[in-house]
C-alpha cells in the first residue's frame, strides 16, 4: 500500500526493510475526492501529502476574490502548506483535489519523531525541499521575465499531458493570466 513512496524515498536515500516499517506505522493512507478539501483557509495543516495517483492544487483568494493557484501536486509529488504545516500556524491557502486522488500522509505529530528515528528520511525531505524551491525559483522567474504566452509555451513543453489533466481556469490560475487569454493563446495553435 504504501511501495510507491517506498520507491521514490529509495530513489534518494535507501531505506532497510525495518525502516520501511517505521516508516509504515506512521503513514497514512487515503483516498480524496474531486473537489474535496484537504485544507480550507483558516485550518491548520495537520500533514503532508504525497500523491499516488491523482491531483491536488494548493491555492489562495487574493484581495479581489480570485483562486490563485500556487502548486499542482500530481503522482510522485508532494504537497502541503509548509508553513502551516511546520509551526502549527492557521493556514492562509485551500489544499484540493482537481481528480478523485490517492495520497500517502505524514502527520505533524509524527514528522520530527520520524525524523530522530529515521535519519535518512530528514535527508530525503532536505532533497525535496530543495526542488521544491529551485522549482519555486524558476516559477517566479518565469512570471517576471516571460510573457503570458511564452509561459504557457514552455509549461506546456515540459508537461504536456499534465495540460490536459487540469481544467484550463486552474492552468490560466497558475501561469498568472485569465481562462480567457489561455483559449486566445490555444486557439492560435
Amino acid at each position: 500500500m504504501y511501495q510507491p513512496l517506498f520507491n521514490h524515498i529509495n530513489r534518494f536515500v535507501t531505506l532497510s526493510e525495518e525502516e520501511e516499517k517505521i516508516l509504515a506505522s506512521a503513514l497514512q493512507s487515503f483516498s480524496v475526492k474531486k473537489k474535496a478539501f484537504l485544507l480550507a483557509q483558516g485550518q491548520t495543516c495537520k500533514a503532508n501529502y504525497f500523491v499516488v495517483k491523482g491531483c491536488l492544487r494548493l491555492y489562495f483568494i487574493d484581495v479581489k476574490g480570485v483562486a490563485q493557484t500556487t502548486q499542482f501536486a500530481i503522482e510522485n509529488w508532494w504537497i502541503s502548506d509548509l508553513t502551516s504545516f511546520l509551526f502549527q500556524k492557521p493556514s492562509t491557502f485551500f489544499i484540493q483535489a482537481v481528480e478523485t486522488t490517492e495520497v500517502i500522509a505524514i502527520a505533524h505529530q509524527d514528522y520530527e519523531k520520524l525524523f530522530e528515528q529515521l535519519p535518512k528520511l530528514e535527508k530525503y525531505f532536505r532533497l525535496i525541499f530543495q526542488k521544491l524551491h529551485q522549482a519555486s525559483q524558476q516559477r517566479i522567474m518565469f512570471l517576471y521575465s516571460f510573457s503570458a504566452e511564452e509561459r504557457y509555451r514552455h509549461f506546456n513543453g515540459l508537461f504536456p499531458e499534465f495540460v490536459q489533466r487540469i481544467p484550463q481556469y486552474m492552468l490560466a490560475s497558475y501561469l498568472g493570466f485569465t481562462p480567457e487569454f489561455l483559449s486566445k493563446i490555444r486557439a492560435k495553435r
